[in-house]
This record gives structure tokens, C-alpha cells and sequence, in this order.
């Protein structure tokens, strides 16, 4: 490697890890001053409002500074770390050389791209097939004056990106054209921090303003049609919560701040209450049958090694449900006021993690023989604990589940997760006087409670799907006749 001397330092920007996100905390550093990285190698992990991510390196060489420290937010396009790297800038890549290393010059020519090989990829951008233009080197000044700033402008891209895969839904409507396509959703500089500040995903608003611009209005109409975000109840398992900040010097309040999933949480869980009519109902059933069919299970060599608990099967219970209801599986298309109906079930399930609620969700989920879901879910709650849990994960869903009985809560009344028609919770399951062929005998028993949005489900139809999953626990067998 080339000694420092001879090296050019590179500074590597906050790239967008999360499809539009503007702002990304840096949750730890796995280098130090000093260190050697090499290409590929992860250098931190950072937290979005939907995901944490590590972050690799796009070049070999020494670290020379790291701009922020752990539990600093930064901006996307904001400078994080700076390599001393030997030789010249890789293709396509955005970092300038400091003032010190070279004078104030002309802009330098156009670089040949490369052949064909191995290129360096960010997170989140894939690979860019174009030959980029390196930018003009900027005039000498201070180095204390090349310290970015705290929001990088809104012109000013983190790296290059390559057209991002299509999706085929963004909060259960369509993708704006031309939105899956642009490095980043147009919108000016007060619009994208309104959208920061609420918690909005630009690349989930439909921009309203000529030539695709974002305005302020659509900015709030996606916050009254809800963003794609965590659903408000708890999750499958819980993961250990973080402990509350203690008490210092007899004071008597402790600020906590609200950042990343919770801030976006908080943003869409009042979106969704205030858009989508909520209704709930519930019902309290018997669902001792159910629990030895999963005590039978557990002992089923098909199923040996799988997670196999209450909620598979109730999972289930609810998939079959919505096969035999299928007008519940449904979303709201405010911009053309109709009811679209899906034809496939992408099953959320709430999960408490440190970080906070998420809802990631099984893709067709219906399709699923009963070891492929309980594998799926199995990987869902291990993957959510870790905070691994992707951004692609939690997009798209259709229904949720939600289990508050693992902390002894026998009901409550959910809120939807922004842009489904419906979210079961999941009660306590326990031992209580039931009456059972015509004697007083001690039963399983849990109370289910089903929330859903009145503008796409009426009564009827609600009913139907509540009575249906708990006609199924109580008799698991119907999860072969009707199926």
C-alpha cells in the first residue's frame, strides 16, 4: 500500500440506505483512526426509521477521521469517514481531495470508465452502469471549512444510483411514475424537511407539482394516508427493551429523544388513526383443542426444528379466513377513491424490539404450506431481534397480527398499520371456568380482538372474518375442511 504521503484522502458520504430516507443515526463504529480497511469491509452500522444497516467501505486504505461520533443523526450526503487511499479515486465515486493535497486547478478532465468487473456497491444503491464525471475540485480553504454541513443542499446527491428495482406497491398504491426510477424524489428544501420533521418517506408521497415536484400539500396528504411504518401493538416475542434513563442528581423528568423507528412510528400511528375509520370487535373463544394440536406438532418429525407455537396456527386460522372472506384483504386509493382488493396475503406481525415496534410481514403468506409459514415466521421474529430486519421486509404488507398475550394482556384494540384493511391482537391465552358440554370445566381460553377500516370493511364483513378465525381455533380441524 502506499504510504500516507502519496496517498489522496476520500471522504465517504452517508449514502441513502432506505429508499428516500434523509437522515440516518450512526449507531457504532467498527473502526478506529488509524485502521486499515479494504474494500467491502463494514466500517459502521447505522439506524434508519425503518431498519439498522451496515455500512461497507468502497475503497482500500488507512481511516484517517471519523466525523461523528456513535449515537450522532446524520444527513444523507453528509461525509462520515475520510480514507487516506493510495492512487487515484475509484469510477463513480463522489469524494473530493482535501485543499491541502493538490492547489486550486482547473476542473480535472472526464475519467475513462473502467472495464468490466468487480465494482464497489453502497447499500442502497446498486451498481451504475454510466461512466461518472468526477467533480471539480473545490478552491483552497481551511479544512475546518470542508467539514459539510449539518443538512447536506437538496441538489446535492450522496452518490451515484442506479435505477432502483420496480416495486410493485408503495403503502398499497401504486408507485408514482417515475418515482422508482430518480436518485432521489423531487422536492425542494423546505418540503424535505417538513417531510424529516413528520416523519414522511419522499419516495412513498405522489408528487402533485409540475414536472413530479413534491409540495408541501402532498407531503401532508401522505401523513393522512399513512406511511409505511410500524404498527402499534406488540410483537410475536418481545426483545429485552432498552432501560429507562435513570434519574441523575435527584432530577425529577428525563428527556428521551424520539428518532428513527419510534419517531416514524409515532408519525404513522397518528396518520392511521386519523385517516382510516377504525372499528374493533372482539370475541372470546375456546382454544384448547388448538393447543394440543401444537403440543402434537411440536412432536411431528415434518416439524422438528421449526418454531411451532400458538401463533403459527392462528396465523393460519387467519389465512383461511381471508381465503373464504377475500374482500377483507383489501387497501384505500385516496387519490382515485377506490377499494383495492389483493389478491395475495402479505401477513405482518408486530415485533417489540430495542429499537422499537416493527411489523415486518411474510410475502404470500397464503401459498404457504403450515412448515413453510412456521420456517417463515420462525426467520421473521429471529431476523426482527436482531435488528436485521430490512426495509423491504416490512413494505407491502396486507394484514397484521399481533400478540399482546406474551405479556399477559388478555385484549386491546390495535391500530392499523398504515395502508392494510386489518389487525388481529392476540390475547392472553389461559385457563378459565368455560362451560363445555354442558359442564363447568377449566378450558384454554384467550379473547381475540379485530380492528379494521370501516371504509373497506363493514360490519358484516368484519364479523365474518373474526368469527371464522375463531370458529377455526376452537375446532383446528377446520383448517382442513375449509382450506
Amino acid at each position: 500500500m502506499t504510504t500516507m504521503t502519496d496517498a489522496s484522502v476520500r471522504e465517504f458520504k452517508m449514502p441513502d440506505v432506505g429508499e428516500g430516507l434523509t437522515e440516518a443515526e450512526i449507531l457504532k463504529w467498527y473502526v478506529q483512526v488509524g485502521d486499515t480497511v479494504t474494500d467491502g469491509q463494514v466500517v459502521c452500522e447505522v439506524e434508519t426509521a425503518k431498519a439498522a444497516v451496515e455500512l461497507p467501505i468502497p475503497y482500500d486504505g488507512v481511516v484517517r477521521e471519523l466525523r461523528f461520533p456513535e449515537g450522532t443523526t446524520v444527513d444523507v450526503g453528509t461525509a462520515i469517514i475520510a480514507v487516506a487511499v493510495a492512487g487515484a479515486a475509484p469510477a463513480g465515486e463522489q469524494a473530493e481531495v482535501p485543499a491541502q493535497a493538490a492547489p486550486a486547478a482547473a476542473p480535472e478532465p472526464v475519467e475513462e470508465a473502467k472495464p468490466e468487473g468487480r465494482q464497489p456497491v453502497l447499500v442502497g444503491y446498486g451498481v451504475s452502469t454510466a461512466a461518472a464525471k468526477r467533480r471539480p475540485r473545490k478552491s483552497a480553504q481551511p479544512a475546518a471549512a470542508q467539514a459539510p454541513a449539518p443538512q447536506a443542499p437538496a441538489a446535492q446527491a450522496a452518490a451515484p444510483q442506479a435505477p432502483a428495482a420496480p416495486q410493485p406497491e408503495l403503502n398499497g398504491h401504486a408507485a408514482p411514475a417515475g418515482a422508482l426510477g430518480q436518485e432521489r424524489p423531487l422536492a425542494k428544501p423546505p418540503v424535505r424537511k417538513l417531510a424529516k420533521d413528520l416523519g414522511v418517506d419522499l419516495s412513498t408521497v405522489v408528487p402533485s407539482g409540475p414536472d413530479g415536484v413534491i409540495t408541501r400539500e402532498d407531503v401532508h396528504a401522505a401523513v393522512s394516508a399513512a406511511v409505511a411504518a410500524p404498527a402499534p401493538v406488540t410483537a410475536e416475542a418481545p426483545a429485552a427493551a432498552p432501560a429507562p434513563a435513570a434519574a441523575q442528581d435527584g432530577a425529577r423528568e428525563t428527556r428521551v429523544p424520539v428518532k428513527g423507528v419510534r419517531k416514524a412510528t409515532a408519525a404513522a400511528m397518528v396518520g392511521s388513526a386519523f385517516t382510516a375509520p377504525h372499528v374493533t370487535e372482539f370475541v372470546t373463544v375456546d382454544v384448547t383443542r388448538t393447543m394440543k394440536l401444537v403440543e402434537e406438532l411440536r412432536q411431528d418429525k415434518e416439524m422438528q426444528g421449526l418454531r411451532v407455537n400458538p401463533l403459527l396456527l392462528i396465523a393460519k386460522a387467519l389465512l383461511v379466513a381471508i381465503k373464504r372472506n377475500p374482500d377483507v384483504n383489501a387497501s384505500w386509493d385516496e387519490a382515485a377513491q377506490e377499494i383495492v382488493v389483493k389478491h395475495y396475503v402479505n401477513l405482518g406481525i408486530a415485533a417489540a424490539t430495542p429499537r422499537g415496534l416493527i411489523v415486518p410481514n411474510v410475502k404470500d403468506a397464503h401459498d404457504k404450506t403450515l412448515p413453510q409459514l412456521a420456517r417463515a415466521l420462525g426467520e421473521l421474529v429471529s431476523t426482527a431481534r436482531e435488528g436485521r430486519t430490512s426495509p423491504a421486509a416490512m413494505q407491502g404488507g396486507t394484514v397484521t397480527i399481533t400478540n399482546v398475550g406474551v405479556f399477559g394482556v388478555d385484549t386491546g384494540t390495535p391500530i392499523l398499520n398504515p395502508g392494510e384493511s386489518a389487525i388481529l391482537a392476540v390475547g392472553a391465552i389461559k385457563l378459565q371456568p368455560w362451560v363445555h358440554k354442558g359442564k363447568v370445566k377449566p378450558r384454554q381460553v384467550t379473547t381475540l380482538a379485530l380492528s379494521f377500516d370501516h371504509r373497506l370493511v363493514d360490519g358484516e364483513l368484519g364479523s365474518k372474518v373474526l368469527a371464522d378465525v375463531a370458529a377455526i381455533l376452537e375446532q383446528p380441524k377446520r383448517l382442513i375442511t375449509w382450506a
